[in-house]
């Protein structure tokens, strides 16, 4: 059965293994945006130990590309984009220390083995619920390549961000065991 937690950032593996897949999660603190573009100079400058633009122990990261605010508010509507195109990323990241990522859709076995073997999480967030999440952003601040536009990497402040855990530390995947439960057995 699946559990409600409130979680703070950044994670510890000690949070990560608590969750198991279809456990709901209310994330508050510091995440960061970045998609595939971003994606590929922040696992480059992993790969060649050059700075990093923020901490990435405890991180998680937030594949998104968000519209432009509306005056007043820090963001506009900030919906997940589809996470398959971080795949060939996402085990740097995860071996380097960030321990979870946000988006929408279907993974790879790399990432989920990369998921057990780092205490990753992989969460869903809700498509199509772009402006009602951005509600839950308090600030965001532009950190690395403004070039990218919407794309550019962007640390947030949530506050209650709501996601789903889809695969978690123990090789689980909520889309799998969706499927599982309404399969004819023979």
């Amino acid at each position: 059965m699946a559990k409600e937690y409130y979680l703070t950032t950044p994670l510890t593996s000690e949070d990560t293994r608590q969750l198991k897949s279809g456990d709901i999660v209310y994330i508050s603190g510091i995440i960061y945006t970045a998609r595939d573009a971003a994606h590929k100079r922040l696992v480059e400058l992993l790969e060649k130990g050059e700075e990093f633009p923020f901490d990435i122990e405890g991180s998680v990261i937030y594949f998104v590309g968000p519209t432009p605010p509306k005056p007043g508010d820090p963001i506009g509507s900030a919906g997940p984009t589809t996470s398959y195109r971080m795949d060939s990323y996402s085990p740097t990241m995860l071996e380097y220390g960030s321990k979870g990522m946000i988006g929408k859709g279907r993974r790879s076995q790399e990432v989920k083995d990369a998921c057990k073997i780092y205490d990753g999480i992989y969460f869903g967030a809700t498509g199509g619920a772009g402006a009602l999440l951005g509600k839950k952003i308090k600030s965001a601040e532009v950190i690395a390549y403004p070039e990218l536009g919407p794309e550019a990497v962007r640390k947030l402040e949530v506050e209650n961000f709501p996601v789903t855990v889809i695969n978690d530390t123990y090789g689980n995947d909520l889309y799998q065991m969706g499927r599982e439960m309404y399969e004819v057995k023979e």
